[in-house]
């Protein structure tokens, strides 16, 4: 196991639609709910602007066994149509910053690949990792896989579920 605490993952699915309309479907303020998974226990309980509102901030309500946290998270970046980033200010990680980025394919309009890239380190530095990295890595793969198949299932016509390269899971990179 790395001395390093900073842990970086990829996570990268194919979606049938143009990398400038899953932007806009992120940016849509109801998209964040539906994102989260039926087993998550999250829940937005603020916010203040969207994700082109550099500053922005929204607070999620975590429940995790008998215990409730809060994270707060704020926008930093944002190219419209290509990428929007959040980092958190208070919750349950040392430090977590989260880009979103929308990759159009240029040999197909309509396809689009999306990218969420995490760089984070957890309580504790390399004794946080070495305890809980691998649950933690566990559970962001689960949800990430989870909000991938949403998006790509927001723009996929029922035929072509399941059908479209990378629909399935999303790649994870490190």
């Amino acid at each position: 196991m790395s001395s390093d605490p900073l842990t970086k993952i990829v996570f990268r699915s194919r979606v049938p639609a143009s990398a400038a309309d899953v932007y806009r479907w992120h940016a849509q303020p109801e998209t964040f709910a539906r994102l989260q998974p039926p087993w998550g226990k999250a829940e937005v309980i603020e916010r203040t602007g969207g994700i082109e509102d550099l500053g922005s901030r929204f607070t999620i309500r975590l429940k995790i066994g008998p215990f409730k946290q809060d994270w707060i998270a704020e926008h930093i970046a944002f190219e419209t149509g290509r990428m929007f980033e959040d980092i958190m200010i208070s919750g349950p990680f040392h430090s977590w910053d989260h880009t979103h980025a929308f990759l159009q394919d240029p040999s197909d309009p309509h396809s689009s690949w999306l990218e969420d890239r995490i760089k984070y380190e957890l309580p504790l530095g390399w004794l946080g990792k070495y305890v809980a990295g691998s649950w933690t890595h566990k559970r962001l793969r689960r949800l990430f896989a989870w909000r991938h198949r949403v998006t790509i299932e927001a723009f996929a016509s029922p035929a072509k579920i399941g059908k479209d390269e990378g629909s399935d899971v999303p790649l994870e990179t490190h």
